[in-house]
């Protein structure tokens, strides 16, 4: 389940909708910014350029920009339509910049992309992974990781209980620098 209410987000139609009413000579052009790496990563990127009218089309004068990225196969609408998808977020961005905001400044498209990856998140069983790994700094990678897809934070704990665990019993204190006056890294009591 999500952090945030999706019903508290305005979608990009509704977005459109406003803005085309301001400006029904509105022009609202899309550019796929996909390169070769990127689809090799199965990722989508588009730019969407907001202009006023159709005189600023011709004149090169856009009112704002935007640019989404998706990932196919990452959630319902990207089995199938992840540039179509990648498209619209695109578009809804670009409004957004324009002042079409509507009660939040991420549209509904978007947040639904922040819920795929927190689904996704919690799909994974990060501490399953974290022991199948024998190498502190293999954890970091895969804490990091989860720490970027929302998992919770008590399974960061343990992640990081279970690097502690691996790490060598004197590392730990050859790491810490030694306070003046202290024995083995630790402050003296007497003066």
């Amino acid at each position: 389940m999500a952090r945030f209410d999706l019903s508290q987000y305005e979608t990009v139609e509704d977005r459109l909708k406003r803005f085309y009413t301001d400006h029904p000579d509105g022009r609202i052009l899309t550019e796929n910014e996909t390169v070769p790496e990127y689809r090799s990563e199965k990722i989508w990127v588009i730019k969407a350029i907001v202009f006023l009218s159709g005189e600023d089309v011709e004149r090169g004068c856009p009112k704002a920009t935007g640019y989404a990225f998706e990932i196919d196969g990452t959630g319902m609408a990207n089995q199938s339509s992840a540039l179509e998808n990648c498209e619209t977020s695109a578009i809804g961005r670009a409004l957004a910049n324009a002042g079409y905001s509507g009660n939040k400044r991420t549209s509904r498209e978007e947040m639904e992309k922040v819920a795929r990856f927190e689904d996704k998140a919690k799909e994974i069983d990060w501490l399953a992974e974290a022991e199948k790994l024998q190498n502190v700094d293999q954890l970091r990678v895969l804490w990091a990781e989860a720490s970027k897809q929302g998992a919770s934070p008590e399974v960061l704990e343990k992640l990081k209980t279970h690097a502690t665990a691996l790490t060598p019993a004197g590392l730990s204190e050859r790491a810490q620098p030694s306070v003046p006056g202290g024995a083995k890294g630790k402050r003296s009591a007497a003066k």
